[in-house]
Formats: C-alpha cells, structure tokens, sequence
C-alpha cells in the first residue's frame, strides 16, 4: 500500500511544509509532563499555561525556533547535605515544544501562583484579491 501525502493531491499546491510540519509535530516528544491548558482567549489570541510549581523565573527558558515555542525547565538539585525520610518531590527538568502557525506571535509570559502563562497572537488575515490579466499569445 503506497503512503498518500499532501504533495500527492495535485490540487494541494505549495503544502509541503505543511507535511514537514506535521511530521516534526508528531516527533516532538512531548511527554505528559508538566501539564498544560491552550485556551483560547479572543479570536485572535490564545493562550498556555503550564503548571511549573517549584520552578522559579530563572529555571525556566521560553524561546522560538523554527516557528517552534520551546519552554525547557531545568531545576538545580538542592538535597546535598539533607537527609529526606520520603522524597517525592525530584527536581527534574522539561522541554515543552509547541507548533505555531504562520502569522502567531508569542506575546509576554507571566509566572502567577505555580502557573507558567505565555499569551499568543494571531495576525488578522487579510482579504487580498489578484486579477490575472490574460495575454493573447
């Protein structure tokens, strides 16, 4: 059985990217930690949160790569010298990656109550309509 893909389609022109970026979704490697909320704010404007309890500011790094957001945390592990009769809570570090289409802009990030929020937007489209001039040959 042959593997249908978007350039497959010959009315689906110019989606190849499309593909690569789905198949650069698919092999993120998001785990399911830590969780996190999109909700979507306005309709332009959405918005992550992520639950970073026991991360500080200056554990956490919020980047864009390659139309990629990329939030890593990384905790110092600060047990030298206690001794923990159970410990359950590790330090343990993350990479969360996001997807963002053409047009969506990471706005500001705000650390509230554990809650790592990053707030996006999104361009409005705008309505463009070319007439094509036909040329006698």
């Amino acid at each position: 059985m042959t593997k249908m893909t978007l350039g497959s389609y010959p009315h689906m022109l110019g989606f190849e990217q499309l593909e690569r970026l789905l198949e650069r979704t698919a092999k993120s490697g998001n785990e399911g930690y830590p969780p996190f909320n999109i909700e979507q704010t306005s309709d332009f404007s959405y918005r992550i949160t992520l639950a970073v309890a026991g991360f500080a500011e200056d554990d956490l790094s919020i980047t864009v790569e390659d139309r990629q957001l990329v939030i890593r945390g990384r905790q110092t592990d600060d047990s030298e010298g206690r001794i923990f009769l159970h410990r359950g809570i590790a330090a343990r570090q993350f990479q969360r990656s996001f997807v963002l289409a053409d047009g969506v802009d990471v706005g500001e990030a705000v650390m509230e109550n554990g809650l790592l929020h990053v707030d996006l937007t999104r361009a409005r489209p705008q309505k463009v309509v070319q007439t094509i001039s036909i040329k006698k040959g």
